[in-house]
């Protein structure tokens, strides 16, 4: 967390615009918890993470999206228990992750 703060205080001070990604909510099993972050600057920088592989990159495209257009999103990205099983995981999961632009 101090990572995303650090790196979201250095680029509100060089004027630069902010979407931010929450996890809300977790069903199953799932890489992070409710309350991890991810932050992404205008300029394409990231700092954080809400959850890895795949669907890091998936949500880092979304706070494109939301800079580009101000409107906050609610994602859901998730996997199914045989899935999760066909490929060599335990278990499936779900995330929740919330997107938005920060102001000041």
């Amino acid at each position: 967390m101090q990572e995303v703060l650090e790196a979201v205080e250095t680029w509100r001070t060089r004027g630069e615009r902010v979407a931010l990604a929450t996890v809300v909510k977790v069903y199953g099993s799932a890489p992070r918890g409710p309350g991890s972050k991810m932050a992404v600057s205008d300029k394409g920088e990231m700092a954080g993470s809400v959850s890895g592989g795949c669907v890091e990159g998936a949500v880092f495209e979304e706070c494109r999206r939301v800079l580009r257009t101000g409107r906050p999103l609610l994602l859901r990205f998730g996997i199914s228990d045989e899935q999760a099983w066909e490929v060599g995981l335990a278990c499936g999961g779900t995330i929740e992750v919330f997107v938005e632009p920060l102001t000041w």
